[in-house]
């Protein structure tokens, strides 16, 4: 068994850090190399390797071939039993078991914690998880004795407002693109110019016509530089200025649950020059039903507010300690709707509104074909698409009144 693994991998193997933070851009082999150094580590006993994307809807047909090439390559495929979800290692036991993290059935992330005997945890494309508390309560469950633990984090660098930056970059004064070991954690970093031997010709050719007419885009998706804005986010059409009053001001409201912050923005639609006008007035976890009616009455007072109408009970909650509430206008496809009426807008956020400038920063596009954004980065918008959808989808706007 032989394969040529990059040098700056092997760390891998060979550190004793518990978090593998392995970043790089397209074309460096950070998957390939990863995916072979994972096969090797199943030659030891008492490895169960758990193997994770974001959406991960069948590892038989998205992850199981990928491994099945790698084995083949390695010449050890016969080494090897593959099942619909599990490769495992006839000659040690040891595993890598292959999961998603949210799929058709829903979030998978308790199931995923009562796993047992996990030694390794790798978050394949970790730019997707964006939630750290779902990283947190997998990362507990690794704590198999008798092994290494290891979370390795592969990832193409997106915002700087990424969990992965804020915790293993900015946290620790670690800079981004270095190779280093620092508080039981490594990083690794390979670009394109690491793999350059296994990639052609006219693949290097796209690169060069790449950095020369978008260098930004180059230099985040081919140099994994982390960045201040998403690529391929939803909303352009937005910039920084003063909050006007073209008329009544009409407030939307998202209702979070658990960790989740509940949210509360004012909009303002200038419809002659087809601007929406942006303020956040609050952005808070855990509040319970009296402590959201009285935040909407210290910043809304009377003044319309529009929330989800999926939650029809808390929006009779809230309107009953004195809140002027309306449930949202919704049918198929509303989301998507919603923002297509956001998107015909110029829309102007206030400075102080620094949530809904983090959102609008890394609200993206997750599968752009279908038109299926990230369920990341929206308590604050899903708010301005009630507001604004209600008033653009009603006759009588502007014409309210506490019922």
């Amino acid at each position: 068994m032989s394969i040529n693994i990059h040098k700056k991998y092997l760390p891998i193997s060979t550190d004793d850090s518990r978090y593998f933070v392995v970043t790089g851009g397209r074309g460096s082999g950070k998957s390939f190399s990863i995916n072979a150094l994972l096969v090797i580590l199943t030659y030891e006993r008492g490895h169960t390797i758990l193997f994770t994307r974001y959406t991960l809807t069948s590892a038989r047909i998205s992850i199981i071939p990928e491994f099945i090439e790698k084995l083949e390559m390695m010449d050890c495929i016969a080494d090897f039993h593959v099942t619909k979800d599990e490769i495992i290692n006839r000659k040690s036991g040891s595993k890598i078991i292959f999961r998603g993290i949210k799929t058709s059935s829903g979030d998978q992330t308790a199931s995923l914690k009562s796993l047992t005997g996990i030694t390794t945890w790798v978050v394949d494309e970790a730019e997707e998880l964006t939630d750290e508390q779902k990283f947190d309560t997998i990362d507990l469950s690794v704590r198999q004795q008798g092994n290494q633990n290891r979370v390795i984090l592969i990832l193409n660098p997106t915002t700087k407002e990424h969990f992965v930056y804020t915790r293993f970059y900015e946290d620790k004064g670690v800079q981004e693109g270095s190779n280093t070991s620092k508080d039981n954690t490594t990083y690794i970093h390979t670009t394109y110019l690491d793999n350059l031997d296994n990639l052609s010709e006219s693949y290097i050719e796209q690169i060069e016509q790449m950095k020369q007419r978008r260098p930004e885009k180059y230099k985040q998706q081919m140099l994994g530089s982390w960045m201040a804005k998403a690529e391929g986010v939803i909303f352009d059409n937005w910039t920084i200025g003063e909050f006007k009053k073209k008329g009544v001001s009409v407030w939307g409201q998202d209702v979070g649950f658990a960790a989740d912050p509940s949210t509360l923005v004012e909009t303002n639609i200038d419809t002659d020059n087809k601007i929406i006008y942006l303020r956040e007035c609050f952005y808070l976890p855990r509040l319970t039903t009296s402590q959201i009616a009285q935040l909407n009455l210290k910043h809304a007072k009377d003044g319309l507010i529009v929330g989800d109408s999926a939650e029809v009970r808390l929006i009779h909650e809230i309107k009953a300690k004195g809140c002027n509430v309306k449930p949202s206008i919704k049918g198929q496809g509303s989301v998507t709707y919603g923002i297509s009426l956001l998107q015909d807008y110029d829309l102007v956020v206030s400075p102080d509104s620094t949530n809904l400038i983090k959102e609008l920063n890394n609200y993206r596009w997750l599968e752009r074909k279908s038109n299926t954004p990230i369920d990341a980065y929206n308590h604050l918008i899903d708010a301005i698409r009630y507001s604004v959808g209600y008033q653009l989808q009603n006759p009588n706007r502007g014409k309210y009144a506490i019922r």
